[in-house]
């Protein structure tokens, strides 16, 4: 049997394409993901060092000014130390809990921001059950939540874990009843559909106008979600310790800070998307479409413009929160139940029933 040497090397040519193809293919299926990643990192140190300059302004403090200019390395500068301590376990603890709960609590929350659509064909997965896929998504965090508390075998992060899980629950029905408002109305469950019905009539096209009492709903909800003040009941004034955190150190604290500040990020993001246009101006439309339209912009012109648009309204809300934190005092855990539980779980149903009666008349 005679072997033809010709066929042979283009059989290893050929092979060696299809190799080079498939390594091409991943990495442009990571590339995205890559970019997303460390642009939501560079979103956290923003607010980490934005709330640090705000709540010095507000309380007449000087806040950080010695790491890099103005104190913008400030964020690097605590993450590094968190990096490097010492990563201590509790000796009678459940170490696998204790170890998963971090993981669960910014996995579930990072997932959710492949549905943003930060401007006109910039998302990374455009699903028609978006808004809801976001729901599910973070509905796990009190499960990561429970697991360190119950991990850290210490009776008081336990109490903190159970506070923190009550306190997520009872506010996102709430939350899910005013998605759901806003899905009706735009009749699509697609983030960037959402926002498109939003785009004709400029800032007065935006649902805030449409669903004002479920934007306030929205606004609470979201803010007792990330536990932020005045819904910091995890970690309860009484105590003196950091409800579910008491136990960690090192690595596992720093990722339950990321968290909190990725769904502060990720709350923000969602009311620019289904209130405040997403990336769309507030000059209508129809006053000059060629000049105001950023869809017939340039691809990467138009989505600069977009990206930019999107992270103003962003930071403007995440300004409103952080002002919001070192304003209002806190509350009780039977305020912030029955605040829940008594009145915004109803007001949201029925500005659900009444969203749904105006959208059946008007068919």
């Amino acid at each position: 049997m005679i072997i033809d040497i010709t066929e042979i090397e283009a059989i290893h040519s050929f092979s060696r394409l299809e190799s080079l193809k498939e390594t091409y293919g991943i990495i442009w299926m990571l590339l995205p993901i890559l970019i997303l990643v460390l642009g939501i990192t560079l979103g956290v140190l923003v607010i980490v060092w934005l709330e640090r300059e705000i709540s010095a302004g507000i309380q007449q403090r000087i806040g950080p000014e010695y790491a890099g200019p103005l104190g913008i390395l400030q964020a690097l500068a605590d993450g590094t130390k968190l990096l490097f301590k010492e990563n201590l376990l509790p000796s009678r603890g459940d170490t696998r809990l204790f170890s998963i709960g971090p993981s669960i609590a910014v996995i579930s929350i990072l997932l959710s921001y492949s549905i943003i659509p930060f401007s006109y064909r910039f998302i990374l997965a455009d699903l028609s059950i978006g808004v809801f896929l976001w729901i599910a998504i973070s509905s796990l965090a009190p499960v990561g939540l429970l697991m360190s508390g119950y991990g850290s075998n210490n009776k008081y992060s336990f109490l903190g874990g159970l506070r923190a899980a009550a306190q997520s629950i009872s506010y996102e029905i709430p939350l899910t009843l005013c998605v759901l408002s806003i899905s009706l109305l735009s009749n699509s469950l697609s983030t960037v559909d959402i926002v498109e019905t939003q785009s004709k009539y400029g800032f007065w096209g935006w649902n805030l106008w449409r669903q004002p009492i479920g934007f306030i709903i929205f606004l609470i909800s979201s803010l007792a979600e990330c536990e932020r003040l005045p819904f910091d009941l995890p970690e309860a004034e009484e105590e003196l310790v950091a409800g579910y955190q008491t136990e960690y150190s090192g690595i596992k604290f720093g990722l339950f800070y990321v968290a909190s500040y990725l769904n502060l990020l990720i709350s923000s993001l969602f009311v620019t998307i289904l209130y405040l246009g997403g990336w769309n101006l507030f000059i209508p439309n129809l006053l000059g479409p060629e000049l105001f339209d950023i869809n017939k912009k340039g691809k990467v012109f138009g989505t600069i413009i977009g990206v930019f648009i999107t992270l103003a309204k962003t930071y403007l809300f995440l300004f409103i929160s952080i002002a919001t934190r070192w304003t209002l005092p806190r509350l009780r855990m039977d305020q912030l139940l029955n605040l829940g539980w008594k009145f915004l779980l109803p007001i949201s149903l029925g500005n659900l029933l009444l969203t749904t009666s105006f959208q059946l008349l008007s068919l």
